[in-house]
């Protein structure tokens, strides 16, 4: 697979090409993309980043990282993708020529797109006029009561069992390892802090299970308690993402955890003493520990 910044990086050929920002890659959006694979020309995808919408001056919080949707893009089968900078000279095309600028010299002869896909200046492109430009458009029909706003609202709800039927997978948080305020060690459940990007989606504070990976060791899943939120019982104030991955040694600082989300076990509270933390601490290490993945 190919990932391309520009439609001359690409090789020559007949593409048939899902569109669009694919934001957590959901059921919606895999239909996309399935429909492009089945066509039998080149699969290829055009996504954009950063997320138009953001550029546009609105606040988005993602479900995805970049990388993370590139992967999940590829899990689909394409042979390339071009990635596209959104900028604010880009918002600016008009229909006609957004798709002379990136869709023709990228060699779509098939576009696929949700119904009701919009692009362009003013939102004025749609396929019908893709259509009248000599392309082969094809809408998907939407995935019912599936979109990346849908899935926004579970995880801020901390319903962590309708993001994943949602997306076809658990949700996700990742980031590097920093430091933190080391108290999890004194407890006896060592933490690592996580520093999630700020545009990234963070699911309503709460205690949960889930399995985290390193990006340097993606092939080991360790079973992981993490809580969210601001530590109520020391008097906290400011957002933390903690997880302790259960029976794991080593040295997690500076190093790049992705974590699934599997369960919400609880609310975090303030306890009456520090022992009765380490209490229902140690109770929800081995809830996560009988935890199983959602669907």
């Amino acid at each position: 697979m190919n990932i391309l910044r520009s439609p001359a990086e690409a090789e020559p050929a007949e593409r048939a090409v899902a569109v669009g920002t694919f934001d957590g890659v959901h059921l919606g959006h895999r239909a996309v993309l399935a429909a492009a694979a089945g066509t039998g020309l080149r699969p290829a995808v055009v996504t954009f980043d950063p997320h138009p919408r953001a550029v546009l001056g609105y606040e988005v919080q993602l479900l995805t990282t970049l990388d993370r949707r590139l992967e999940l893009l590829a899990e689909s089968g394409p042979e390339d993708i071009l990635l596209v900078e959104f900028t604010p000279e880009l918002s600016r095309l008009t229909p006609e020529e957004f798709a002379e600028a990136v869709l023709r010299p990228f060699g779509a002869r098939v576009v696929v797109a949700g119904e009701g896909f919009r692009f362009g200046a003013g939102r004025r492109g749609d396929l019908d006029l893709l259509r009248g430009l000599g392309f082969d458009a094809r809408p998907v029909p939407l995935v019912e009561e599936i979109s990346s706003s849908r899935i926004r609202e579970a995880l801020r709800d901390g319903d962590i069992p309708l993001a994943a039927r949602l997306l076809g997978r658990p949700p996700e948080l990742e980031g590097p390892v920093v430091a933190g305020d080391q108290r999890g060690g004194t407890l006896g459940f060592p933490t690592a802090n996580l520093a999630v990007p700020r545009d990234l989606l963070v699911p309503g504070y709460g205690i949960y299970a889930g399995a985290a990976r390193l990006a340097d060791a993606p092939a080991d899943a360790h079973r992981t308690a993490l809580s969210i939120g601001v530590n109520p019982h020391y008097g906290g104030i400011e957002r933390r993402i903690e997880a302790f991955l259960l029976d794991f040694e080593g040295d997690l600082y500076g190093r790049r955890l992705r974590i699934e989300l599997w369960e919400r076990l609880r609310e975090e509270r303030a306890f009456a003493s520090e022992a009765e933390l380490v209490a229902q601490i140690a109770a929800d290490v081995e809830a996560a520990r009988a935890a199983r993945p959602p669907g």
